[in-house]
């Protein structure tokens, strides 16, 4: 194994960083670095697409969630409202039956 700053004959560096803007680069040689910097786009996307798709799903569940523990609630109240009713009128009837 070749280790860190032994060039093993061999004067190319392996994967170099170019800047476009301050070196003089050939038309065909921008169009490959384009090439590949889509590429590198394409991988991220279809790895971003599934974290997207993963948190839509978890937000949708969640407001689903409130959604029907909002209905449920609610429900329970027009209960409680019914109870209460019945309550005033018993009142309200043995009140009358009582002073006969």
């Amino acid at each position: 194994m070749a280790e860190k700053g032994t060039t093993g004959g061999s004067e190319a560096e392996f994967a170099k960083r170019v800047d476009p803007a301050k070196e003089a680069l050939s038309p065909e040689q921008l169009r490959f670095i384009q090439q590949v910097e889509v590429e590198q786009w394409k991988k991220r996307a279809h790895k971003l697409r599934g974290r997207n798709i993963a948190t839509g799903l978890a937000i949708g569940a969640m407001v689903m969630g409130i959604y029907a523990y909002t209905i449920h609630a609610v429900k329970q109240e027009k209960v409680m409202d019914e109870i209460d009713e019945e309550a005033r009128l018993a009142k309200v009837q043995g009140l009358k039956t009582g002073a006969n």
